[in-house]
């Protein structure tokens, strides 16, 4: 089944902590149906020190959020998506706000 966002699109979480920040997906995981996003679900990690760093560090790291608490950013707000067939063969990602283009997903059909 397509997935509803993709790597590279900007997003909007709507759902938990961190609702109402957006971002740009960096990457996605397909098993685990979970997302990482730019700035967004930010945690902080102590590292132990080592030789290169003898005080150690504090490092920044984006965790994954659920699929299904993104939605693209259309317009300044979050929108659905749908899968639209065109006559041509060609498949595309559809936002439900205002109609416009978000990937296409398959080129036109080749003719024999």
């Amino acid at each position: 089944m397509p997935l509803h966002v993709k790597k590279g699109d900007v997003v909007v979480v709507t759902a938990g902590n961190n609702r109402g920040k957006s971002g740009e997906i960096l990457s996605v995981d397909l098993k685990a149906h979970r997302v990482i996003v730019k700035g967004v679900n930010v945690r902080k990690r102590n590292m132990k020190a080592t030789q290169q760093q003898p005080k150690g560090s504090v490092i920044e790291k984006e965790h994954s959020i659920h699929i299904s608490n993104v939605s693209p950013l259309v317009d300044g707000k979050p929108s659905r998506v749908r899968f639209v067939s065109k006559p041509d063969g060609s498949k595309v990602r559809v936002a439900v706000r205002n109609g416009s283009e978000l990937h296409v997903l398959r080129g036109p059909a080749k003719k024999a």
